[in-house]
This record gives C-alpha cells, structure tokens and sequence, in this order.
C-alpha cells in the first residue's frame, strides 16, 4: 500500500511513527500501541516488528502510560488502542479497493 494512502489513514498518527520507533528500538507509546497489534499490521503488508520481550506490549503500554499520566492511563490507554484499531480496519477496506 502507498504511503500517501497510509498516511491519511486514522491512527496513522500512532501507527506510522511507532513502527519507525520499534525499528529504531525505542519504547515509545506509539511503539508499543503498534507492537500490540504487529501481527495484524504485518498481514496488512506493512514492516511491523513484533514482540519484543516476554511481558505482552498492552501491559507495558498500559504501565508506561500509567508513570506518564497515573489516574488519566486508563483512558488514554483505550483510546490509542481505539486509533490502532481504526488504522488497521481503514488499511483492510483500502486495500480491498
């Protein structure tokens, strides 16, 4: 798939940034949102590392954004789940297209 296509895809703000994060070997939020779905972005075609520790990425996210922003990770934490989510299931439609 283009990159033009992926970039104005919603959640290509977290998606697009953490696999280049993950590639760099950074652990960054966006890192570990992308890491917590590499499988399903991988068979999208894109370069997603998978994981990379024994620990599941949604827990050391969910943890990470808990040091950033304590009562408020909760919230957070889905919400950039939800945008991961939405990439993925606008990169499905386009690629159908």
């Amino acid at each position: 798939m283009e990159a033009q296509i992926l970039e104005r895809l919603p959640g290509a703000e977290i998606v697009l940034p953490g696999i280049a994060d993950l590639k760099a070997g950074r652990s960054s939020t966006n890192a570990l949102a992308v890491e917590s779905a590499a499988s399903r972005l991988r068979a999208l075609g894109l370069d997603a590392p998978g994981a990379r520790g024994e620990e599941p990425a949604t827990h050391r996210l969910y943890r990470q954004l808990q040091g950033e922003l304590g009562d408020s990770a909760h919230s957070r934490y889905n919400a950039i789940l939800s945008r991961v989510v939405s990439f993925a299931r606008a990169a499905e439609r386009a690629s159908v297209r």
